[in-house]
């Protein structure tokens, strides 16, 4: 098929080496190959510089053993568009005696975390590329802004997780097309440029978390029109959030959290119209959850979890409308769940936990509505942590978005648990321990089908277990240890054969397997009240015991008395004297007030 142009082998199971010979390397007129997602292993052959027509190739997702150098496709000239991500990149030694023909607009080596070492010089040929992706690959070293300088008309920018140090450094001149840059998963140190708004104006994706930049956000990140996704967690940022931060028209994902961030949030977010995802959790913010927002119905998730806000939960979380993820645990936020909440009909995760909030527990917290998931740019971005199955998890990206859980633990809510809670059949988990909960555990449970953690320990629960908990099948942790529960535990079948007796421990009116009580058996009869202590001790006291002890003690007490005067001469004579003065006291008192008492009829 000399005359070929176009070969599409996308996910065909091919094994083994490609051709060095026959076959592939005589397409001569071929201009797109794709091999995506297979398993093909080797080194690429030399033979490809055969194919001089070739404008794309992708070969992504194999086993091949890829050079960073590229050096078996110096000489396709026409050559515009290379993936080999998922593939084995390795360092190779440059031949300064070559030079590359080819002048890439899109590269994507994206790695398995190998060591490549420095760039090869073959980058430094490169003056067509509007995409390059390096992600994963330990290049180690200072950041290469000559790879945005030499690259004029470079729109994406990925270097995360490549290992690399120093300071951040801009080009030298403002670099306009550039729109989507990420660095995150490094070891920068030091500030963020205060230029870096005038340099890269173009920017709708800044990604720069998990490395150590200090100091504050620079000023002129609000001067970049379009910028949609800001990721600046898990650094060392400090000082307040500043306010410009609200007036930016364009953005959509906003996450701080992980930093040293400290006083109030932002009061407002006044002209970001698109703002859907907000991310302030693990920072030292304090003082009350005070925010407005532009365009409150297109918030879909808020997190503001571990850090010092005080105060209640604000009544205008229920203007929120579209909000699916809820996060403030670990603040120090008090009263009771504000009943607008329950406008949240769209919510599907909500942490509460580790607060001092109280009340009864609102009975329609939580989305029944089934989800049509729809892309987001961001979403591989998005993260939040959940304690579930007694580890904090974080999710991540697609998965966040099919996990519903309710996490109220570590508060002092009362009352009784809403049976309309046992209609969630799609949760996967809920923690309500550590409260102060009464009354018995719903029966409506048992229609909680898909849930994998229920935690009701540490509360004031009493009644049976309900006895058809045992048909939750996917259940991995429970507990319903210390509270006033009674009967029988469930039957040993499916999952709940794998509890352990601590799962139900300090229910002391509970009794069957794992626990070491056995259920009917006989058991010591009570004591049987006597016409004397029948009113007083209700059953539950020894009453001729009691009396006993306390003659003991009585007569103990004077005997220890009477030792210590006997022994101590100086003790003797002052008790005989302050028993004397006491008497005469007595004495007087009486004298003198006999007139006053007489009248009263005392003689």
């Amino acid at each position: 098929m000399t005359s070929l142009k176009t070969l599409d082998l996308v996910g065909c199971k091919l094994d083994g080496q490609i051709p060095r010979a026959q076959g592939l390397c005589d397409l001569n007129h071929l201009q797109e190959l794709n091999m995506h997602d297979n398993d093909l292993n080797g080194f690429l052959p030399p033979c490809l510089a055969n194919l001089t027509s070739l404008q794309r190739l992708d070969l992504s997702s194999n086993n091949l053993k890829i050079p960073m150098s590229l050096s078996p496709l110096y000489n396709l000239s026409k050559l515009k568009s290379f993936d080999g991500s998922g593939n084995e990149i390795f360092a190779e030694e440059d031949d300064h005696n070559l030079s590359p023909k080819v002048q890439l607009e899109s590269l994507s080596l994206r790695g398995r975390g190998q060591d490549a070492g420095a760039l090869p010089k073959f980058f430094y040929h490169q003056f067509s590329l509007q995409y390059l992706n390096l992600a994963n690959i330990q290049i180690k070293g200072e950041f290469s802004n000559w790879l945005i300088e030499n690259n004029t008309y470079l729109r994406v920018l990925y270097l995360e997780n490549c290992s690399l140090s120093g300071p951040f450094l801009l080009p030298k001149n403002s670099h306009v097309n550039l729109s989507s840059l990420s660095i995150s998963m490094n070891h920068f140190q030091g500030q963020i440029p205060s230029e870096i708004g005038a340099r890269l104006p173009g920017l709708a994706v800044l990604l720069m978390s998990d490395n150590g930049f200090s100091g504050s956000i620079p000023f002129s990140l609000g001067n970049i029109t379009w910028m949609q996704i800001l990721d600046l967690s898990n650094n060392n940022l400090q000082g307040q959030i500043s306010e410009w931060i609200g007036n930016m028209s364009s953005l959509e994902f906003l996450d701080l959290s992980g930093n040293n961030f400290s006083g109030h949030l932002p009061p407002r977010f006044g002209t970001s119209s698109s703002l859907k995802s907000v991310y302030l959790s693990r920072n030292k913010l304090q003082g009350p959850i005070t925010m407005a927002f532009y365009n409150p119905a297109k918030i879909v998730a808020l997190d503001l979890s571990h850090n010092n806000l005080t105060s209640t939960i604000p009544e205008w979380i229920g203007r929120l409308s579209n909000l699916r993820f809820l996060l403030l645990s670990y603040n120090n936020l008090e009263g009771e769940i504000p009943i607008q909440l329950s406008r949240l009909d769209q919510l599907t995760l909500i942490d509460l936990s580790h607060n001092h909030l109280s009340g009864s527990i609102l009975s329609w917290m939580i989305s029944t509505n089934p989800f049509t998931y729809l892309y987001n740019s961001y979403d591989s971005q998005q993260s939040f942590e959940f304690t579930t199955k007694n580890v904090s998890l974080s999710y991540r990206g697609i998965n966040m978005w099919y996990f519903i859980g309710i996490d109220f633990s570590c508060n002092n809510f009362t009352g009784k648990i809403p049976p309309e809670i046992g209609n969630l059949s799609m949760i996967k988990a809920l923690n309500l321990s550590h409260n102060s909960l009464t009354g018995p555990i719903p029966p409506t449970f048992s229609n909680l089908k898909e849930i994998e953690s229920l935690d009701l320990s540490f509360n004031k629960l009493d009644g049976e277990i309900p006895p058809r908990l045992t048909e939750l099948f996917s259940i991995e942790v429970f507990s319903v240890a210390h509270n006033n529960l009674s009967g029988k535990t469930p039957a040993r079948v499916a999952q709940f054969a794998t509890f352990e007796a601590s799962c139900y421990k300090d229910n002391y009116f509970l009794c069957g397997e794992p626990l070491p009580k056995i259920c009917g058996a006989a058991m010591p009869p009570s004591p049987t009240p006597t016409s004397t202590n029948n009113e007083d001790n209700g059953g539950f006291m020894d009453m001729e015991v009691f009396y006993v002890t306390f003659w003991v003690a009585y007569i103990m007490v004077l005997l220890v008395i009477g030792a210590i005067l006997h022994i101590n001469p100086y003790w003797r004579r002052a008790w005989f004297h302050f028993v004397e003065v006491s008497i005469n006291n007595c004495y007087y008192f009486l004298v003198d007030n006999l007139p006053i008492l007489s009248k009263f009829g005392f003689s």
